[in-house]
């Protein structure tokens, strides 16, 4: 483990080794290459060229706008600039199994990026499967109202996975006399709700929904 990982007992945390960010972008290419093999199934080479592109791009916007913050929680979350959208239009566009594997790849590369490890199985929880979750809105990809459904299940989904994560392993953080459950509902709360809200009234706006309609068409 300590070839990955190495405890900070000053932090209380654990700090990737080298060997750990080779191990995770070898994991992020494998499931970039996921994506590709998606696409081959069942479209030609060139749609399934276009499908890798787009989920690269939307990944790379994603990772940008994350760096845009308007606050960061003390113990991981923060509310961004729409970060969470780019992720989940691989969904719409292209359906869950191209949403979540480009969701599992975004949260790899944020582990990569900005990683806070209290435990390591507290990695799988609030990375791989909470962005992941974010894939969720390819199983509305077909249907009515499915941009803004998509997105608001799929950020929902992120939400419950930190909520797990925040209840089993920082429930020593809850402040004196609160219940860990209440605590953790309401501190992932604090950084999600805003930016789902401010989201879904842009993704609302007629300019908006037939500008991604058109990207979507292009898309496929």
């Amino acid at each position: 483990m300590s070839a990955i990982l190495i405890y900070d007992a000053q932090n209380a945390e654990y700090l990737l080794q080298p060997l750990g960010y080779v191990i995770l972008t070898a994991l992020l290419l494998a499931l970039l290459a996921c994506i590709f093999l998606f696409a081959g199934k069942q479209n030609s080479k060139r749609l399934e060229a276009k499908e890798l592109v787009f989920c690269a791009m939307a990944i790379a916007l994603s990772t940008a706008t994350s760096f845009i913050k308007f606050a960061k929680l003390p113990y991981g979350g923060s509310a961004t600039l729409f970060s969470m959208l780019f992720v989940s239009l691989t969904g719409y566009f292209y359906g869950p199994k191209t949403g979540l594997t480009a969701g599992v790849s975004y949260g790899i590369l944020q582990l990569i990026i900005d990683p806070y490890i209290y435990a390591p199985l507290q990695v799988l929880f609030d990375y791989p499967l909470a962005f992941g979750a974010l894939g969720l809105s390819g199983f509305f990809h077909n249907r009515k109202h499915g941009l803004v459904t998509g997105y608001a299940i799929g950020v929902i989904g992120r939400y419950l996975f930190h909520v797990i994560s925040g209840y089993v392993f920082f429930a020593a953080y809850a402040p004196e006399g609160m219940n860990p459950l209440i605590y953790t509902l309401g501190y992932n709360l604090t950084y999600i709700l805003p930016e789902l809200i401010i989201t879904a009234v842009l993704l609302s706006l007629p300019a908006v929904k037939k500008a991604i309609g058109q990207v979507k068409r292009q898309a496929n």
